[in-house]
């Protein structure tokens, strides 16, 4: 691709969905806040929004990876819908509660209401083994679904310190027997 060619689309990269990605970032810098913020406030119009952000494993369970740029832009985005902007102690507040960390919602399916309760999720990283979470929220009652199953939506916490925000990482969950219930490949690379 001509060097010209190249500039024109990341350009129109820019115009189109924010910033080309490069990588997660684990700990903003004061020009990628207020990228988030501008990214959060732009995409009321975008019903795609949180795209990037989102993975479904082969059983169709979703994951939605938390950096601290989609928590930032998401805020942006639900104050813009109140016609608001975000003030800066909740930017700081954000920013303390995500830097340094990687986030996950997990909606996990079962066949039970408390069939989550006593999930453990790992984070292997190639090179550096498991990573075990900093914080983890199961729901304990599952909410029933049309289909009789039951749909739990489970936090979890990890450490970014060891982390590299171009890598491939696979966040595994585990029951109470330490068998394997779900498993999400997540591209950091292709977030912010």
């Amino acid at each position: 691709m001509r060097r010209g060619s190249l500039v024109c689309v990341l350009f129109l990269g820019c115009l189109l969905g924010g910033a080309p990605l490069s990588a997660a970032s684990f700990s903003l810098t004061p020009r990628e806040t207020q990228e988030a913020i501008r990214f959060g406030q732009r995409s009321v119009v975008n019903e795609d929004f949180g795209r990037e952000w989102r993975t479904t494993n082969a059983s169709g369970e979703t994951l939605t990876v938390v950096t601290p740029f989609f928590r930032l832009a998401q805020a942006a985005r639900n104050a813009a819908f109140k016609q608001e902007i975000l003030k800066r102690r909740d930017i700081d507040s954000l920013l303390k509660e995500h830097q340094g960390r990687l986030g996950f919602w997990a909606h996990l399916r079962g066949s039970r209401e408390d069939f989550a309760r006593w999930y453990q999720p790992v984070l292997l990283v190639q090179g550096k083994g498991e990573i075990k979470p900093s914080f983890v929220q199961n729901e304990r009652t599952a909410l029933r679904q049309a289909d009789g199953r039951f749909l739990s939506r489970s936090l979890y916490a990890f450490p970014a310190n060891d982390l590299d925000g171009k890598s491939r990482v696979t966040l595994l969950v585990r029951d109470s027997d330490d068998k394997e219930v779900a498993r999400f490949v997540v591209d950091l690379s292709a977030m912010r």
